[in-house]
């Protein structure tokens, strides 16, 4: 798959900048009531980040030392958005990469993709280090991993109404209310959640 890939083929909708949101009736449980991201999604397949789930026991300064972007004794001078940095479980694939998700205040040629709306995404250390000295972008997310789908599986998983989706914005994607995200997701496309549920699973 070509990611960075924003075409649109005749007849076709793709879903680059837009938000999946997983239905109660998922069957995959490590997407049960993700909201994901589209980062890339073309002929070839899609690739997104989720963003309402938090990554167990991993702390965005410590991820600095660990991957030798500062010694610890530099933790003591992080700016403020580094110490609050998210960290995410951004999907199934490639679980030890990291993929930032960032507004667009921030470019690095040959390395970071525009995706929608003044979004983009980088996976490389040196957006790492610009976050540990305080000239990264004004909003992002550190994400472990990320979610992937072949050609035409995310289509057939919609048409099995694995999937809804609906428009993103920078504070569905970057704010701290992560347990809130699944439900206002919904929220922006006039669902109520226990209204949703409740008819889950029935024509």
């Amino acid at each position: 798959m070509k990611i960075g890939s924003n075409q649109r083929v005749s007849g076709r909708s793709y879903l680059d900048g837009q938000c999946l949101i997983a239905m109660p009736g998922m069957s995959d449980a490590r997407f049960s009531r993700s909201v994901i991201y589209v980062c890339a999604h073309s002929e070839d397949g899609a690739m997104g980040i989720i963003v309402n789930k938090p990554a167990a026991d991993t702390k965005f300064p410590d991820l600095l030392v660990q991957l030798d972007v500062i010694p610890s004794e530099e933790l003591i001078r992080l700016p403020s958005q580094a110490e609050r940095m998210q960290v995410l479980r951004g999907g199934p694939v490639e679980t030890k990469r990291g993929f930032v998700l960032h507004t667009a205040d921030f470019f690095l040629e040959s390395a970071t993709l525009p995706i929608d709306d003044g979004i983009c995404l980088t996976a490389t250390l040196d957006i790492l280090r610009a976050i540990a000295i305080g000239s990264g972008p004004e909003n992002a997310i550190l994400a472990l991993g990320y979610a992937g789908w072949a050609a035409g599986q995310l289509e057939s998983e919609i048409q099995s109404n694995g999937w809804l989706h609906c428009a993103a914005d920078p504070e569905l994607l970057f704010d701290d209310g992560i347990e809130t995200k699944y439900h206002r997701a919904l929220g922006k496309i006039g669902i109520d959640p226990a209204f949703l549920s409740s008819q889950a699973g029935h024509a």
